[in-house]
C-alpha cells in the first residue's frame, strides 16, 4: 500500500484527487494540506510514502515544503503536480530533491504510474522538461573530490568552522568550496545543497 499525502491550496483539486486515488487498491490517502506549514506538519504526522505537491502555496513555495520534508523524512518522496509549466521551476524541484515534476493536464493512468514510480524511488518528469533537467543534474558530476568532502560534512550538519577543522582548511577556503559547489548544484542555500547532494549519492 502506497501512502499518499495531498498538498494543494485548492480544496476542489484535493477533493478530486482524493475521489480518484481512493478508488485505487494499492493507494491510501493519509492526509491533506493546503499550505507549506500544513504540509510539513502533516508529513511529520503521517509519514507518507509519496507527497503529491503543488508548486505554489499561499504561505510560500512547495519547494520550501519539499526541502523541509525530505530533510526530516529520508524515505518519503515528493512528486510535484502543478499547472505551472516552467523549465526553471522543474529544474529547481529536482535539485531540491523531488522525485518528479508533472503538469495537471496529465492523464489519470500516467499519474498513477508516476506515483508508483516515485514510491519505488524512481524519477518522473514531464517530457517537456526532461532534457533541460538532465543537463542541469549532470552538473553534479563536475563536483571535485574536495567539494564532495565538504558537502558530505554539510549533510552531517557541520558548520564551516567544524568543516575547516575536520579537513584542515581555513573557513575562507571552506566558503570558497561551498560557493563553487552551490553554483554547480544550482542552489543558494546549505539546506538545498545538502538535499541535492544526498539525492545524488542514492
Amino acid at each position: 500500500m502506497i501512502r499518499v499525502l495531498l498538498v494543494d491550496d485548492h480544496p476542489m483539486v484535493r477533493a478530486g484527487l482524493r475521489v480518484f486515488l481512493d478508488a485505487i487498491p494499492d493507494l491510501s490517502i493519509v492526509g491533506e494540506a493546503g499550505t507549506v506549514a500544513e504540509a510539513i506538519e502533516a508529513a511529520q504526522s503521517c509519514a507518507p510514502d509519496v507527497v503529491l505537491m503543488d508548486l505554489r502555496l499561499p504561505d510560500g513555495s512547495g519547494l520550501d515544503a519539499c526541502r523541509e520534508i525530505l530533510s526530516q523524512l529520508a524515505s518519503t518522496r515528493v512528486l510535484f503536480l502543478t499547472s505551472f509549466a516552467d523549465q526553471d521551476a522543474a529544474v529547481s524541484t529536482v535539485l531540491a530533491g523531488a522525485s518528479g515534476y508533472l503538469l495537471k493536464d496529465i492523464g489519470n493512468l500516467a499519474l498513477l504510474d508516476a506515483i508508483r514510480a516515485a514510491a519505488r524511488g524512481k524519477s518522473v518528469l514531464d517530457p517537456k522538461f526532461a532534457r533541460q533537467v538532465a543537463e542541469r543534474v549532470r552538473n553534479l558530476s563536475t563536483l571535485s573530490r574536495q567539494e564532495c568532502r565538504v558537502l558530505e560534512l554539510v549533510v552531517e550538519g557541520r558548520t564551516n568552522k567544524e568543516i575547516g577543522a575536520a579537513l584542515e582548511l581555513s573557513e575562507k577556503t571552506v566558503r570558497n568550496y561551498l560557493s563553487n559547489a552551490f553554483q554547480k548544484l544550482g542552489v543558494q542555500r546549505r539546506s538545498e545543497a545538502a538535499v541535492a547532494f544526498s539525492r545524488r549519492r542514492q
